[in-house]
């Protein structure tokens, strides 16, 4: 597994998976620096911490603190730091908003919307809080049983057409 990691870091992609992954035995500014773990120029890898903690001022306050005393959100900002320490091309986020309180799932979004914008990169989301995701997407694709089953622009799709991708019709979505 840890060639196939190296190999998509240095393709230029970044992973967060869900669910506040962290190194719990680890400091906040330790995690950033794993995240910067290819980095070689360690004025770099403070540089792109100081960016991180720009985003996520709530982390720089707790830079020293260690990462299992963090809330959720909290875990969920370094998570996301971690991985734009190395600033990759494409960075995919698996459930981003995944035990966020609904104003933490906001600034999740916003956060998200500012960081493909100020770092020019293409973000990949798989997210189950459909109305939010769609506040953000550029692109939308509903998957059904690994096949793709509606891909349009957000602004394109009616309450009726994500309710069919996602529920075959019923069920109650937005």
């Amino acid at each position: 597994m840890g060639i196939c990691l190296l190999k998509n870091i240095k393709q230029g992609i970044a992973y967060v998976p869900q669910g506040n992954t962290v190194f719990s035995d680890l400091t906040v500014i330790e995690n950033l620096h794993m995240g910067g773990f290819t980095l070689t120029d360690n004025k770099l890898v403070q540089t792109r911490a100081q960016e991180v903690f720009c985003l996520f001022p709530e982390i720089e306050q707790r830079k020293n603190s260690d990462a299992e005393d963090l809330s959720g959100g909290e875990k969920q900002m370094l998570s996301l730091g971690r991985a734009l320490m190395l600033r990759p091309d494409v960075l995919l986020l698996d459930e981003p908003s995944l035990g966020l309180s609904p104003k933490a799932v906001k600034r999740a979004f916003d956060t998200i919307r500012e960081i493909v914008s100020r770092f020019n990169m293409a973000c990949l989301i798989v997210e189950q809080n459909v109305k939010g995701v769609l506040e953000i997407a550029d692109r939308v694709y509903a998957m059904r049983l690994g096949k793709v089953v509606l891909e349009d622009r957000p602004e394109n799709l009616s309450k009726e057409r994500i309710k069919e991708a996602f529920l075959g019709g019923c069920g109650k979505i937005i």
